[in-house]
């Protein structure tokens, strides 16, 4: 990454980290952990039946990112009269790895989580957010959060001895995906987060055994509606990892939308402030209306 790219990057996430966090309307539990939590948003318009947006927060899978941060993205599109349901799930603890920084992820407890929680949430939804239309249900997530919807629309197409496979595709009208960690052989080429996606999946000598179990990329077709958004000047989760993703959807014989962004970076697409999180909340509306 050079001088410029560095500098524009630290400044959009910046901008995308200086608003205050916003309180939910309710929270629930969907497991005894204490990260096993839903943070429901009421949709601040007169809006009823109002479409369900499922959120998954990034931070490559880590301790130090928690849902908080994606609070005002959450909060937009409660104001642009959406329910939003933000997930919060078990993430790679704070002590640092030997030579490097914090762990990513846990393998399975992350996995488990999503999975709990997606299933929980129709039950969860009645009580906490009636305001809600769980038939326009839309799931989306920012970069490790973008990996994480796109695996939870997944289960289905998962190996047939997996504790987290459904039987039937999760009812959605779609997935919109936001600079996803889409495809992990291109994402560890590219060492995208310093080494996560390895982490995440416990290192080198179990990553092709799991990835079969968790790359989104290995789980194609689904059979559900599916756009990647993506900053073309992204140099957290660049391009081509969304290509690799709409490339192997491609060749499994569906289409994914990719929608690419001029002049963005990684974090615009949850700053409420930038003319992306627009566009984000404008992809998410063509699919659940």
């Amino acid at each position: 990454m050079n001088d410029s790219a560095a500098a524009r990057d630290a400044a959009e996430a910046a901008s995308a980290f200086s608003h205050p966090t916003v309180d939910p309307d309710a929270t629930a539990a969907y497991g005894p952990h204490p990260d096993q939590l839903v943070d429901f948003y009421a949709p601040r318009t007169e809006i009823t039946d109002a479409p369900l947006v499922v959120a998954l927060h990034g931070g490559a899978w880590r301790g130090a990112f928690d849902r908080r941060h994606l609070t005002p993205f959450v909060d937009f599109l409660a104001r642009r009269g959406f329910a939003v349901a933000s997930v919060e799930y078990r993430r790679g603890g704070l002590l640092p790895l030997q030579g490097g920084g914090p762990p990513a992820g846990r393998w399975p407890e992350t996995f488990d989580d999503v999975a709990a929680a997606l299933d929980a949430l129709p039950a969860l939804v009645r009580t906490h957010l009636p305001q809600a239309d769980p038939r326009r249900t839309v799931l989306t997530g920012h970069s490790a959060g973008g990996h994480l919807a796109l695996w939870a629309a997944a289960r289905h197409g998962l190996p047939a001895d997996s504790p987290w496979r459904t039987a039937t595709p999760v009812p959605l009208r779609g997935v919109v995906a936001l600079a996803p960690i889409a495809h992990f052989t291109k994402a560890v080429e590219l060492d995208v987060c310093d080494g996560a996606v390895l982490q995440l999946l416990g290192g080198e000598r179990e990553f092709e055994e799991r990835r079969k179990s968790a790359d989104p990329a290995a789980l194609l077709p689904t059979g559900i509606a599916t756009t990647v958004v993506q900053g073309r000047d992204d140099v957290v989760v660049p391009q081509a990892v969304a290509e690799a993703y709409v490339d192997a959807a491609a060749t499994a014989g569906e289409t994914v939308g990719l929608t690419l962004l001029e002049g963005v970076g990684h974090f615009p697409l949850i700053d409420p402030s930038a003319d992306a999180c627009a566009v984000v909340a404008e992809e998410i509306a063509q699919l659940a209306y």
